[in-house]
């Protein structure tokens, strides 16, 4: 299924201003010529960040819609994987009530490789190549997007530490204004390490800035801890004194700089109204989209990790089940890719909606007269064949498209001869009948060149890879991924006959060892288990999402009863392809 992120692509493209701060940045006469820097690291006044970074137009693909009860007619929260840069710059401007994002510190990367797939390590790099200036330059350019998303009266709160709080600071100044800063809130956790030659470091920074004068807040309220005050209410301050997660926690899902969730429910709750929309660009492992959905605000979540999507998408699901039996109303999320799109799930659209996504991948305006040419880019017409991944253009597509060509009007005013064909594959027919058109240049007047691209070569995406940069690299940008052939077996104590012990229970055995992945190069990196599949969603057993140490290529369950079960096992490879694998497990 293609989304369309934006229907009005033009709410995208507004720019937004940075802050006229020229009293703030005024240049000290007393002093004499000192430089200073009133503009954010990177920002060039022509180009803004895409200097940098260009702007890359793709369509979004949902591979699933997970149903949680309600109506399907309702717009559903979303969960997108992709470079966030590159998904905020095709959403609607002011459109979010709340952003709340917790980056990647600058505290080197192989401390922020969470997930270990490939999209994740690959941004990390660009992150830390070129020292604290690189690393500003790759934030100011998602903070200038979030502002221009945030709604007149929104808010934002950017999560960081001391290695580069203060830096950041005087960005968002740049960027958000020096009068919109409202306030540094100090989350106190407690737990860390020590040293004898330094004073322990016991806290993180949260910025708060608002986009305007006119923001919603609602002050929390906290215990007094004092003895004069004990048991009473006080409006909160700015230093937090909030526990991290134990390992015990019922909320651990064993993401490392995983955030309690009594830390985004103060933030939410202060800064935003129920069904308000919350934006979290640094998804990680999801807290925000949960506090969010279980405190009845809409929310975006977006990472550069196929995992953590995948991770997230579990933790809803699970806390929406439980949910569900209090009989709450929760709305339904899709799952969305960018950039990086599932093959197989193209191969199953409909012909039309494959054929939009096709040309807008390509960068060329559907056709609207029900010809043959079934779109155009910069004035060069293009055709695309059928979903089908085993479908093959054929002798007569190429000639019926050569003949769309000469009727069309451009063909007569112009004298046009080029065109593009655009599909899975081609009959070495087709490619024969595109070389004697070619040929006929010398004896035909109506002689036509048909250049024949296959959607899943480098020539599909030429378009893409030339608008890379020395900092940006998007080499990988519109890239088709295959799914894992996922193989699972089960057994008790070496044998496939289940039965159960004297505890009135069965521990069964499951190893999906023999699992194959198909993208080149790529490995599996996370698997997850339902031992309850209900045939309509998959929805993970808790405790079997993901493993810090590991994919759990092998894993024990325990039975609790006799009868069938139906077992489903996820498999993410390093490159973002997702496979199922769905087995009945009889217990006797």
């Amino acid at each position: 299924m293609i989304q369309q992120p934006n229907p009005n692509p033009q709410d995208a493209d507004i720019e937004e201003p940075l802050p006229q701060q020229e009293e703030f940045w005024r240049p000290p006469a007393r002093f004499g010529s000192v430089p200073v820097e009133a503009e954010p690291q990177g920002w060039d006044r022509y180009r803004g960040f895409q200097k940098h970074y260009p702007r890359v137009d793709l369509p979004t693909q949902i591979v699933e819609r997970v149903s949680l009860g309600s109506d399907e007619a309702h717009e559903p929260n979303r969960l997108i994987w992709g470079d966030n840069l590159h998904v905020m710059r095709q959403l609607r401007s002011n459109s979010v009530d709340l952003i709340y994002i917790d980056p990647p510190f600058f505290s080197g990367r192989q401390y922020n490789v969470m997930w270990g797939d490939a999209n994740e390590m690959r941004s990390f790099n660009d992150i830390w190549e070129d020292g604290m200036p690189g690393y500003l330059i790759w934030l100011n350019a998602r903070l200038y997007e979030m502002k221009r998303l945030l709604k007149p009266t929104g808010s934002i709160y950017v999560h960081c530490d001391w290695h580069a709080s203060h830096y950041i600071k005087v960005e968002m100044d740049k960027i958000f204004g020096y009068e919109s800063f409202r306030n540094e809130v100090i989350w106190h956790y407690g737990l860390g390490g020590s040293s004898p030659r330094l004073y322990s470091k016991k806290h993180d920074a949260l910025f708060f800035y608002t986009k305007s004068q006119t923001y919603y807040f609602d002050k929390p309220q906290e215990h007094a801890t004092s003895v004069r005050m004990r048991g009473q209410l006080k409006g909160a301050s700015d230093v937090w004194d909030i526990p991290t997660i134990n390992n015990m926690a019922k909320e651990r899902i064993g993401y490392p700089t995983q955030k309690p969730e009594a830390l985004l429910e103060r933030i939410i709750g202060a800064s935003s109204n129920e069904g308000d929309v919350v934006a979290d660009f640094f998804l990680g492992g999801g807290t925000a989209a949960a506090v969010a959905q279980r405190l009845g605000r809409r929310f975006i979540g977006c990472d550069q990790s196929r995992v953590a999507v995948a991770v997230t998408a579990e933790r809803l699901k699970q806390q929406a089940i439980k949910r569900e039996l209090e009989d709450a109303s929760i709305p339904d999320f899709t799952v969305e890719h960018w950039g990086i799109y599932e093959a197989a799930s193209l191969s199953g659209a409909p012909s039309d909606e494959f054929r939009g996504f096709v040309l807008r991948a390509y960068g060329a305006t559907p056709a609207s007269d029900g010809s043959a040419i079934h779109g155009w880019r910069n004035q060069m017409p293009v055709w695309v064949g059928g979903p089908g991944r085993d479908s093959r253009v054929t002798a007569e597509d190429v000639e019926g498209f050569a003949n769309a060509i000469r009727e069309s009007v451009q063909y007569l005013d112009s004298n046009l001869r080029d065109g593009v064909m655009l599909a899975w594959g081609f009959t070495q027919a087709a490619r024969d009948a595109a070389d004697y058109l070619r040929r006929c240049q010398h004896v035909d007047v109506d002689f036509i060149r048909l250049r024949q691209v296959r959607i899943e070569e480098a020539g599909f995406r030429e378009h893409i890879v030339t608008r890379s940069t020395d900092r940006a690299d998007y080499s990988d940008f519109l890239t088709f991924v295959q799914p894992p052939a996922v193989s699972v077996a089960y057994s008790v104590k070496g044998g496939r006959a289940v039965t159960f012990d004297a505890g009135d229970s069965a521990v069964v055995n499951f190893r999906a060892g023999d699992s194959a992945v198909v993208n080149f190069r790529a490995k599996i990196v996370n698997v997850q288990w339902d031992f309850n599949h209900d045939g309509r969603r998959f929805a993970a057993t808790p405790g079997y999402s993901f493993r810090r140490d590991g994919p759990m290529l092998q894993v024990t369950h325990k039975f609790d009863r006799a009868g069938t079960f139906t077992v489903a096992c996820r498999v993410q490879d390093s490159h973002g392809g997702e496979g199922t694998w769905v087995g009945q497990v009889e217990v006797s």
